[in-house]
């Protein structure tokens, strides 16, 4: 057997020159494209997505659904339903169920969402069912954070995983086959009522907080339309006196969100997945005098089993005597310097000199920090 771990091989390293590199053209992309739309930008306050959840039952699978001995609930739910339908079941019947799977179902209630219109909904196994695949939900009612009915789900589920066991217990899954969706899975039963009263002021709520964005973003209005001036609030909220007439208020809305400006520029942030390797580095990132060595260990383990025979005429018995090698091979190490004030193409170009796997950048852009040469917020997820 054996078993090589390096940290610079030649996969690693073209997978950090993309990723890198890649960074670094899409920011140069950004730069020349730096207005935005104010619905890009901002929100209007009152009115957003309304998250609702309801608790249902999927029938109709192939022997994939709950083992109702470890989900007792699953067949209390059944009961339940049933007594509603009219089917009366005497107590302590033994119920064996392999075709039903109770399920928790979610949605997002969009604003404006009318009565009789329709949602995607989203389905998920409670209890110990291995697949959702060929299932249909039942009636399930979607409430809101008040306790109201706001709409009701029903259809056949999409799964995009599937599962597959033999009879000797292996078994193999690809993605997940106990969740799927329904598209237009749900009927809207009752509409948000809006927060906004007549004649009060249009708010804008930043998706960024930022003081340069916000301060733009009341320039840009107060020069478009200077008889309903703008001010800002905070760095987040930017408040616009609107028409009190609705068909007045409904054009000047969409004129407004229409308007385009450039944002601030955000602060100097690299962002550190540590679990995938990710590393997304600002354009602002900027780091003091600094040197970077990078080297690896190849460590290989060797199983070189020996068979040792007994002498012709001995009683002794064939064995397996067992023979190991192990040797550690240390590459060459490099150290590359970063000039004063280098930017993020001085970084993305030292790096990939060095030949960093993406795990590898996480390692060097947090010793940089450390070391205080790190100009930039380093935040890890």
């Amino acid at each position: 057997m054996s078993v090589t771990k390096s940290g610079t091989g030649s996969v690693g390293r073209s997978l950090a020159q993309r990723l890198l590199l890649g960074l670094a053209l899409a920011l140069s992309v950004c730069a020349t494209h730096a207005e935005q739309r104010v619905k890009d930008l901002a929100s209007v306050a009152g009115f957003r997505e309304n998250q609702l959840i309801g608790y249902g039952l999927v029938v109709g699978l192939d022997g994939t659904g709950d083992q109702t001995v470890q989900s007792p609930f699953t067949v209390q739910s059944l009961i339940n339903m049933l007594n509603q339908l009219g089917v009366v079941i005497p107590p302590g019947t033994p119920l064996q169920l392999k075709n039903l799977a109770a399920v928790a179902v979610h949605a997002s209630l969009p604003p404006f969402a009318k009565p009789g219109q329709q949602i995607d909904v989203t389905v998920s196994s409670i209890a110990n069912a291995t697949s959702l695949r060929g299932g249909s939900l039942l009636m399930t009612p979607l409430k809101g954070l008040d306790g109201k009915v706001y709409a009701v789900a029903q259809g056949s589920l999409i799964v995009g995983g599937f599962g597959a066991e033999g009879s000797d217990g292996s078994s193999i899954t690809f993605n997940v086959p106990s969740a799927g969706r329904i598209p237009s899975g749900a009927m809207v039963e009752r509409a948000v009522a809006s927060t906004r009263t007549p004649g009060s002021p249009l708010k804008l709520n930043l998706h960024s907080p930022d003081f340069t964005t916000a301060d733009r973003l009341v320039s840009v209005i107060n020069r478009r339309f200077p008889a309903m001036p703008a001010s800002a609030a905070d760095p987040g909220t930017v408040i616009v006196q609107a028409p009190q007439d609705s068909t007045d208020y409904m054009r000047f809305a969409a004129e407004l969100e229409n308007l385009t400006l450039e944002p601030g520029e955000p602060a100097a942030r690299v962002v550190v997945n540590a679990r995938t390797g990710t590393v997304v580095v600002g354009s602002h990132v900027r780091v003091l005098p600094a040197a970077i060595t990078h080297g690896g260990l190849t460590v290989t383990i060797a199983e070189s089993p020996q068979v040792v025979q007994p002498n012709p005429f001995g009683r002794g018995q064939t064995a397996v005597q067992p023979q190991s090698e192990v040797t550690i091979n240390e590459t060459e190490s490099r150290m590359f310097l970063i000039e004063p004030g280098a930017a993020l193409s001085d970084i993305v170009e030292a790096i990939n000199q060095v030949g960093a796997a993406p795990g590898d950048v996480v390692a060097i852009l947090e010793a940089l920090r450390q070391a205080g040469a790190l100009r930039a917020e380093f935040t890890v997820i």
